[in-house]
C-alpha cells in the first residue's frame, strides 16, 4: 500500500464523508424498502409492474360501437407473460428479464380489450415461468390470498386472482396450461375462465407448451365474464339456443373435501326453476376415459394394481406433464443452457425435469390428445356441461409443501388441458373456513354455451350456497330388526358384490347403534368397492375412534388415502396396522409397495 494512500485513509474528514454516505444509503434502502412494503399491503402483493394502458380510440362506426363499448369504464390487469410495447416482458422472473428487450408489439388480446373500452393497470406476479401452481414467487414475493392470507393464493396466474379477488380491477387475464386460472380462482373464491384450446388468440403470450397453452380471465361478477368472452372469443362463434345436460362426475367427487352432496343440491336446486335445462345425469368420467382413449393405456404406472379413478387420472397427468416438459424445453432450452438461471425451489424441479425430457413417446402424446378430445365431444356434443370439483382439496399454508396436493390438483385439471375442453370454475361459498369451487366442463369451442350457462345460472347457485339444508337419512326397512341382524344382511350382500345394498344396511344398523366400530369399518368396506374414497375414510375414522385397535379400519383407511394419493398418511396407517398386528400380510405388503413408490 502506497503512503499517501495510507495518509488518505487515516484523515477523519474523510472517515466523516464516508460515514455519512453510507448512513444515507442505509437510509435510502430503508425508504424504498418501506415504499414496497406500502405498495405491496395496498395491492396484496398482486402487481409487479404498474403503468396505465388507456383505451383505444375507435373510429365512430355504427357496427362496432357495440363491442367497442362492451368494456367500457372497467379496469384489468395482465399476467406478466403478455406483451405490451415498451416494456420487457418479465416471464416471472428476473434473469429472464434482464436478458430480454422491450416488446416491440403489444398482445392481440390486450389491443382488443383496449379497443373495447377498458382500461390496463399494470402486469401481475405469477409462477416463474408459468410452471406451478402454489403462486409462490421467490423473487417478487407472493401475492397475499384475500379471503385466506395464511394460505397460497394458487398459481401460477396468482397476481391476477388476487387482483380480481381484493377488488382492486373488475377483471384479470392469466393463461392456463395446467390449470394456472382454474385453480386459483377456486382458492381466492371467484370465477376462472379456462377457453377451449386454440380459441383465444397467444400471439404476443410467452410460450409455456403451445399444446396445452390458453388465454384465460379472472372476473367476480359473471356478467364481466360474459362480457370479456364476447371480446375475446371469435365473432364466428354463435351460439344457438339450445337445451343444457347436466352430468356429474361422481367418481371425481370422491376426491374432493366438498361433500358431492352439497354441490349436487346446490345445482339441482339452481336449476329447478329455470327453463331449458334436461335432468341432471351422473356417471363415472374415468371409466369412461379408460374405455374411450385406449392409448392411454401405454402410461400404466407399473406399481398400480387397480384401475380406478385416481390411476386413470394420473395416467392422464402423466402424458400433461411429459406434453409440458418437451415442449418446453423445445421453445427455451437455448436461453436456459447460456443464462443458468436461479430458480425459487418449487420451480427448479419441474424446470429440471423439463429439460431432460425426450421425444421418445411423443406421437403417442399426441394421439392421447386427439382421442380424449374425440371422447370429449362425443360426450358433450353441443349441449353437454359435465360438473366437477375445481380442486380437491383446500390450499396450502403459506412456505408449506405436499407432493400429494399438486398430484391431485393436477388430476383433476388434466381433463380439460388434455381434452382441450372449455372449463369455468364457480365460486360455492366456504367449507372448512376455504372457499369451495366446482367446475363446468363443455364441449370444444362450445365457449359462448358455456359462458352463457354461467350467466344463466349464477345468482341462483349464489343464492343456494347460502341455504341451509339436511341430507335425508337412508330409508330404515327393519327397525324393529337388532342392529347385528342388518350387520348379517350387510354382510351377505357384500359377499354377494351387491356393494349399494350393503351399504344400506350397515348405514341402518349405525342409526340403531352409533357407537360400534364394526358396523363403521364394514361400511368403509363397501364403499371402497363403490369408489367412494372419501366416506371410506370417514367411516373408518368413525370406528378407530369407537375401536381404536380395529386392525381392518386402519387397512380400509389405509386403502382409501393411498387412492385419493395421499401416500404420508396412507403408510402411517399401514404400520400402525402392522403394530397391532405384526403378521398382517395385507399391510405389510401396502407399506413395502408404497415405499417403493416414494423411492
Amino acid at each position: 500500500m502506497s503512503k499517501s494512500f495510507k495518509l488518505k485513509l487515516s484523515n477523519p474528514k474523510l472517515w466523516l464523508l464516508i460515514g455519512v454516505g453510507l448512513a444515507g444509503a442505509v437510509v435510502l434502502a430503508e425508504t424504498r424498502r418501506r415504499r414496497r412494503r406500502k405498495l405491496s399491503k395496498e395491492d396484496f402483493g398482486a402487481l409487479v409492474e404498474r403503468f396505465q394502458l388507456l383505451p383505444i380510440p375507435q373510429p365512430d362506426q355504427t357496427q362496432t360501437q357495440t363491442q367497442t363499448q362492451a368494456l367500457s369504464a372497467l379496469t384489468f390487469a395482465i399476467k406478466d407473460i403478455f406483451d405490451v410495447k415498451g416494456y420487457v416482458t418479465g416471464f416471472g422472473n428476473p434473469h429472464w428479464k434482464r436478458t430480454h428487450s422491450e416488446a416491440g408489439k403489444t398482445a392481440i388480446v390486450i389491443t382488443a380489450l383496449l379497443s373495447s373500452g377498458a382500461t390496463c393497470v399494470g402486469k401481475t406476479v405469477m409462477d416463474e415461468f408459468s410452471f406451478g401452481i402454489s403462486g409462490e414467487n421467490k423473487f417478487y414475493g407472493t401475492p397475499t390470498n384475500p379471503y385466506l392470507p395464511s394460505s397460497i393464493p394458487g398459481g401460477s396466474s396468482s397476481g391476477s386472482a388476487v387482483a380480481v379477488a381484493a377488488g382492486l380491477v373488475d377483471f384479470a387475464i392469466g393463461t392456463d396450461t395446467t390449470g394456472c386460472v382454474r385453480i386459483p380462482a377456486a382458492f381466492c373464491g371467484i370465477l376462472g375462465f379456462r377457453p377451449s384450446h386454440g380459441i383465444v388468440s397467444t400471439i404476443g403470450v410467452l410460450p409455456n407448451a403451445q399444446s396445452l397453452d390458453t388465454v384465460g380471465w379472472f372476473a367476480r361478477d359473471s356478467s364481466v365474464l360474459h362480457h370479456v368472452g364476447l371480446v375475446l372469443l371469435p365473432k364466428n362463434l354463435v351460439e344457438l339456443k339450445r337445451t343444457r345436460r347436466i352430468i356429474f362426475a361422481d367418481d371425481l367427487f370422491q376426491l374432493s373435501k366438498v361433500p358431492s352432496q352439497k354441490t349436487v343440491y346446490i345445482i339441482h336446486r339452481a336449476i329447478e326453476n329455470l327453463s331449458g335445462y334436461q335432468s341432471p345425469q351422473h356417471m363415472n368420467i374415468c371409466q369412461y376415459i379408460a374405455s374411450n382413449v385406449p392409448s392411454l393405456k401405454g402410461f400404466r404406472d407399473k406399481l398400480t394394481h387397480q384401475q380406478n379413478a385416481v390411476s386413470i387420472l394420473k395416467d392422464l397427468t402423466s402424458v400433461m406433464f411429459s406434453l409440458q416438459g418437451y415442449e418446453f424445453k423445445t421453445n427455451h432450452e437455448k436461453w436456459f443452457k447460456s443464462v443458468k438461471p436461479r430458480l425459487g425451489r418449487t420451480v427448479s424441479k419441474r424446470i429440471n425435469s423439463a429439460m431432460n425430457s425426450t421425444h421418445d413417446r411423443m406421437k403417442t402424446l399426441y394421439k392421447v390428445r386427439t382421442e380424449m378430445r374425440v371422447a370429449f365431444q362425443r360426450l358433450l356434443k353441443d349441449d353437454g356441461i359435465l360438473v366437477i370439483p375445481t380442486v380437491p382439496d383446500d390450499p396450502l399454508k403459506l412456505n408449506g409443501f405436499s407432493s400429494e396436493f399438486h398430484d391431485r390438483a393436477f388430476a383433476l385439471s388434466s381433463i380439460a388441458s388434455i381434452s382441450g375442453c372449455c372449463q369455468v370454475a364457480i365460486p360455492l361459498g366456504c367449507h372448512n373456513d376455504c372457499c369451495a369451487s366446482v367446475s363446468f366442463i363443455s364441449a370444444h369451442g362450445a365457449d359462448k354455451f358455456l359462458l352463457n350457462t354461467v350467466l344463466d345460472m349464477y345468482t341462483t347457485i349464489q343464492e343456494q350456497v347460502s341455504v341451509t339444508y339436511t341430507l335425508p337419512l337412508p330409508d330404515a326397512n327393519g327397525g324393529i330388526e337388532s342392529s347385528d341382524l342388518l350387520k348379517e344382511k350387510g354382510n351377505a350382500a357384500f359377499k354377494g358384490r351387491l356393494w349399494n345394498k350393503a351399504v344400506n344396511y350397515y348405514s341402518e344398523a349405525i342409526n340403531l347403534n352409533g357407537t360400534n366400530a364394526t358396523y363403521f369399518s364394514n361400511r368403509a368396506a363397501a364403499y371402497l368397492e363403490l369408489g367412494c374414497f372419501q366416506e371410506a375414510e370417514e367411516d373408518c375414522n368413525k370406528a378407530i375412534l369407537h375401536d381404536k385397535k380395529n386392525v381392518k379400519a386402519y387397512l380400509r383407511r389405509g386403502t382409501a388415502r393411498e387412492l385419493l394419493l395421499r401416500y404420508e398418511e396412507a403408510l402411517k396407517d399401514f404400520q400402525h396396522a402392522l403394530v397391532l398386528e405384526p403378521q398382517n400380510k395385507t399391510a405389510s405388503l401396502a407399506e413395502k409397495r408404497l415405499r417403493k413408490s416414494r423411492s
